[in-house]
């Protein structure tokens, strides 16, 4: 990850109009009901933890509760303990996320300032909102709408240029009827330039979007339709590719895999960018791309998440008027070694907080030796919560 965006993270916390300071007011701890069988009273309960939740193979299945979801969150609302949801997916903005999960896990005390999606952080790039920005996946041009509540002014995707001149990818003919549903040809000038390209979620049209990406950076100073001269020149940098202010490339999730009702993991935005990265090495020689890579299991998401747990507490702090003792400990409850525990086991706080890793079996994980050894196993976030609650009181 860039010096650059993790110094802009690390500043940055997400705001909300409505915080945890308003549950707390809200919510005394015993106000709502809930199944808390094997969980501690709620007077119990340590005031200086936390707990960071991934969602797809934690929380929910194929869009349904999974592993007692809905009675350990409500459990945690209930005994005040704060909590984010940090995910890798994306492609909807952060209140349609979070009013999906009130619905989905019977909640509507969830707040919006508690999501964190893979794309999130890319709200502080302000230095680019005023910028020609091409963003990359999602459904339809959802992710168009999420850049634009960002403060993003100039978004393009790929669907518009593909509308406005079909021969970039022929192939993408047989979807026709599905870029006429959202694709917006006539905003596309003649030279369009393209300053920054945001990959926001994982591709639907993985031959279009390939292709329009390559077409940037292959281009002269992002001009889209020219080829840099500078490309394979031997006495540059590089080979020379990259050396012709093409737009710089972001990547807001790493994963290879995410869980859904298929009994085998399915591919995510991770295989996209490697295949990105294996037409671009073939094409070019071995040429480095040059890329930005955020999500977890990568250092920056982990400080912009706890920056916002932070945050929360603050707020928590004033609404009720009792001052927290500093955050000792978060439980990342995760279903990916590679990304969930990976990132947790790794990330040392600034602020001196212990990250502790919770692995369950609900979604990619399925048992064996994981490739990043988590701090426990249980069956599922109801266990985790369990076994998270009697840890910290140890």
């Amino acid at each position: 990850m860039s010096v650059a965006i993790t110094r802009s993270l690390a500043r940055h916390a997400l705001t909300s109009t409505r915080g945890p300071h308003q549950l707390a007011r809200a919510l005394p701890r015993r106000c709502l009901q809930t199944s808390s069988v094997g969980l501690p009273r709620l007077h119990d309960t340590p005031n200086d933890i936390a707990f960071a939740f991934d969602i797809d193979g934690v929380l929910l299945r194929s869009s349904a509760p999974c592993g007692n979801s809905p009675a350990a969150l409500r459990y945690l609302l209930q005994a005040q303990i704060p909590h984010i949801f940090l995910t890798n997916g994306g492609g909807k903005s952060e209140l349609a996320r979070i009013s999906d999960l009130r619905s989905k896990l019977s909640c509507p005390e969830l707040e919006e300032s508690s999501i964190i999606q893979s794309h999130t952080p890319f709200r502080d790039l302000s230095h680019l909102q005023s910028k020609n920005i091409l963003v990359v996946g999602g459904e339809g041009d959802n992710c168009r709408h999420v850049a634009q509540k960002y403060g993003f002014k100039n978004v393009y995707v790929p669907g518009d240029i593909w509308a406005s001149r079909r021969d970039v990818w022929p192939f993408s003919n047989p979807f026709k009827a599905y870029y006429d549903r959202f694709a917006q040809p006539h905003i596309i000038p003649e030279g369009l330039k393209i300053d920054a390209i945001f990959v926001y979620n994982d591709p639907r049209d993985f031959g279009l979007d390939l292709q329009t990406v390559l077409d940037f950076l292959l281009s002269s100073q992002g001009v889209h339709g020219t080829l840099s001269p500078k490309n394979g020149d031997k006495a540059l940098p590089n080979k020379g590719y990259l050396q012709d202010g093409q737009p710089p490339l972001y990547f807001s999730n790493p994963d290879m895999w995410w869980a859904n009702s298929n009994p085998l993991p399915r591919l995510g935005q991770g295989a996209f960018r490697e295949a990105l990265e294996g037409v671009w090495a073939h094409v070019t020689g071995g040429a480095k791309l040059e890329r930005t890579v955020i999500g977890k299991p990568h250092r920056g998401t982990y400080e912009y998440a706890e920056k916002q747990l932070r945050a929360n507490r603050g707020r928590m702090e004033e609404g009720s008027g009792a001052r927290l003792p500093p955050l000792r400990k978060v439980y990342m409850v995760g279903d990916n070694p590679e990304s969930d525990i990976c990132g947790a086991n790794s990330f040392e706080s600034p602020y001196g907080t212990e990250w502790v890793s919770v692995l369950v079996k609900t979604g990619v994980y399925r048992g064996g030796e994981p490739a990043h050894k988590p701090r426990t196993i249980v069956e599922d976030v109801y266990a985790a919560v369990q076994w998270a609650l009697k840890d910290a009181r140890a």
